[in-house]
């Protein structure tokens, strides 16, 4: 089985590099779907792979100074807590893992469904929002959509890349592209960490699963982004963005 996983992970991996889509939407389905683990198990594992696999990101990111470390504290001044809060209520309210699962399912759902959107209109987003040159979201507004996504990333382990890069385009239409790119990367890399040791407080980590899928995706992340350079950038988002569409409404029925 180990081997399925690391394909697995290499299909993820490679489809990333491809494409540019966050691995939570395409890994934790596959993981349900595909391998029929457990939600909250594919959740956690999922969550400290995307901590894992971003992490360089970051390093790449600080030397280019492409990261707006303001934003991104506030970001995680609303996110962190909401992801421990989150946590910490699944804990304190012994919520049974049938009833978890479905919670993670319909969560996952509208978060894939919402991915998939985002993915097709994000150029149109820009588009819009870029002529408001004067305007400038509060810190305030900022730490609650932080603290909002920080509860959805922990449920559903998507979000923190695709939503979280649309969020900042149209909070900060004359942000480039690159610094939104960096600052997205460096705040999901600490919301995962926590998000991830939060399910491995509550035992929902396979740490022989999260190897497994190192394995196959760190090498097929880089083939995937070599490959991506040569291949239409638009009709590859658009097909994955329909395959993450029937997906999520798979799992909000």
């Amino acid at each position: 089985m180990e081997y399925f996983y690391i394909l697995a992970g290499a299909v993820v991996g490679f489809t990333v590099g491809l494409t540019g889509v966050g691995g939570g939407s395409l890994m934790t389905p596959l993981l349900v779907l595909g391998f029929n683990i457990q939600p909250a198990i594919a959740v956690g594992t999922d969550l400290m792979y995307a901590a894992i696999t971003k992490a360089s990101g970051v390093w790449s990111h600080q030397k280019r100074k492409t990261i707006d470390w303001v934003i991104v504290r506030n970001l995680a001044l609303g996110s962190i807590p909401g992801s421990i809060s989150c946590v910490l209520v699944i804990q304190y309210f012994e919520i049974s893992d049938e009833f978890f699962g479905r919670i993670i399912s319909v969560t996952l759902g509208f978060m894939l469904i919402l991915t998939s959107f985002v993915i097709i209109f994000k150029d149109t987003f820009k588009s819009r929002f870029k002529s408001q040159t004067n305007y400038k979201p509060s810190d305030i507004l900022i730490i609650c959509i932080g603290g909002i996504l920080g509860v959805l990333v922990t449920l559903s382990s998507v979000g923190a890349g695709a939503i979280g890069s649309a969020l900042l385009l149209i909070l900060y239409p004359n942000l480039k592209t690159r610094m939104v790119v960096g600052t997205d990367i460096a705040h999901a890399v600490p919301l995962t960490a926590i998000a991830g040791l939060g399910h491995y407080g509550l035992g929902h980590v396979d740490f022989s699963l999260l190897f497994s899928l190192l394995i196959g995706s760190i090498p097929a992340i880089y083939l995937g982004t070599l490959i991506g350079e040569r291949l239409p950038e638009k009709v590859l988002k658009y097909i994955v963005a329909s395959i993450l569409l029937a997906v999520g409404l798979k799992f909000s029925t």
